[in-house]
C-alpha cells in the first residue's frame, strides 16, 4: 500500500479542519440523508431532479468527509520557530520586493491544507514557496511561476 501523503499545517489549521470535518459527519450528513428521504417521496427516482442534486451532494459531503479524516490523520504540524528569523521555513512570513519595480509582498509559507492566496497564505509546494523555501534576508531569488520568471529580493522574514 502507497505511504499517505504527509500535511504540514499549524495547529490552528488542523483545529479549523477538525471543526469542519465534524460539521460534515454530524450535521451536513443527516441534512442531505434528510434531503434524499424527501426527494424520494416525490416519486419517480428515474426522473427526479431533487434526488439526482441530494445524491451529487451526498457523494461530495462523503469525499471531502474522506479527505479530511486523511489530511487530519496525516497532518504534520508546523512548530513555531522564533529563534531564527532570517531564513525563510514553513510557518513563516516573508515580505520581499519584485526587482527592478520594488512592488512588495508579504506571504505566509503554510501547508497546502491552509494555503489561501487572497489571505496571504501560500502552500509550501507552490512554485513562489519553493524558490524561497531555505532564503534569507537579503538574497535575490529568481521565481518560476507560471506567469513567467520574476526575480525578488528578501526584504524580512518573522
Amino acid at each position: 500500500m502507497a505511504e499517505e501523503k504527509q500535511h504540514y499545517m499549524t495547529e490552528d489549521g488542523k483545529r479549523k479542519l477538525e471543526e469542519e470535518f465534524e460539521h460534515l459527519k454530524t450535521e451536513k450528513r443527516q441534512e442531505v440523508v434528510e434531503r434524499i428521504k424527501i426527494a424520494r417521496s416525490f416519486g419517480d427516482l428515474s426522473e427526479n431532479s431533487e434526488y439526482d442534486a441530494a445524491k451529487d451532494e451526498q457523494a461530495f459531503v462523503e469525499g471531502r468527509i474522506n479527505q479530511l479524516e486523511s489530511m487530519i490523520n496525516n497532518a504534520v504540524i508546523i512548530e513555531e520557530d522564533t529563534s531564527n528569523n532570517s531564513e525563510v521555513a514553513l510557518g513563516k512570513s516573508v515580505r520581499f520586493k519584485e526587482i527592478p519595480d520594488g512592488d512588495e509582498e508579504t506571504y505566509t509559507i503554510v501547508g497546502s491544507a491552509e494555503s489561501d492566496p487572497l489571505e496571504g497564505k501560500i502552500s509550501n509546494d507552490s512554485p513562489m514557496a519553493q524558490s524561497l523555501l531555505g532564503r534569507k534576508v537579503g538574497d535575490s531569488v529568481t521565481v518560476n511561476t507560471p506567469g513567467g520568471e520574476i526575480n525578488v529580493e528578501i526584504m524580512e522574514v518573522k
